[in-house]
């Protein structure tokens, strides 16, 4: 499941092994306000945000009666284990049976063997992947076969706002549409040049898809399932 956002869509329309993740992903939902207002406009009127970090807490509430089991894969250790003491505190009876934080670089074949194995053990239902965009939609797309838990879902920067290590936009900047720019604002260094592209590449992508001069529109990346929807 890949919880997208106006920077995702962007990355592909140039990079066809992400498209192609995100066009045979189970679910593909829009995580930014562009992206329902797109929708909305595309005559979906009932389409709204899915915001991960929201996600990522309603399933572990709504698990908690149906003992749903989670294993948490990203970040560090130390955010790790921040994230899990946070996430008990709000859902007490949520069953986190396990979490590897990955090293910063690319896993050996024989690293990805053991790390499948290790979540295969831990009998997860859920895998929640808290890496950046797009590294975590490819090693969900490389690690989907090889593991046992019913669905693996990419919710980026939520084990770091739920661990209580970065700030979340107040909820009506989120609606705004506006949250790109509290984010730059809280980290310009690492942001500045994503938005410096996102945004004005998906206003001209949007403005010729209204045009009628794009083959394949917004609204297929971010609606259905894979097997029902048409390419991005």
């Amino acid at each position: 499941m890949c919880v997208r956002d106006a920077h995702g869509v962007v990355r592909c329309q140039k990079d066809p092994e992400l498209r192609s993740i995100h066009n045979r992903a189970f679910l593909v939902t829009p995580d930014g306000m562009p992206l329902v207002w797109a929708l909305k406009h595309a005559g979906h009127v009932e389409s709204d945000r899915v915001y991960g970090p929201d996600l990522m807490l309603s399933v572990f509430e709504t698990g908690r009666s149906k003992g749903l089991r989670h294993f948490l894969y990203g970040a560090t250790a130390k955010t790790l284990e921040q994230l899990q003491a946070r996430l008990i505190a709000k859902c007490p009876e949520a069953r986190i049976v396990g979490s590897y934080a990955p090293p910063f670089r690319e896993l050996s074949p024989q690293e990805e063997t053991d790390v499948a194995e290790r979540i295969n053990r831990s009998g997860a239902d859920i895998i929640w992947v808290g890496l950046s965009s797009p590294k975590q939609e490819f090693w969900m797309a490389r690690m989907r076969d090889r593991l046992d838990a019913s669905v693996l879902i990419g919710v980026g920067a939520a084990f770091d706002f739920h661990a209580g290590l970065k700030r979340q936009a107040p909820r009506v900047i989120q609606r705004s549409g506006f949250e790109w720019a509290f984010r730059l604002l809280c980290e310009p260094r690492r942001l500045w040049r994503r938005y410096a592209l996102v945004v004005p590449t998906f206003i001209s992508l949007t403005a010729f898809q209204r045009l009628g001069l794009r083959e394949f529109p917004i609204e297929d990346a971010v609606s259905g399932s894979g097997a029902s929807r048409q390419r991005l």
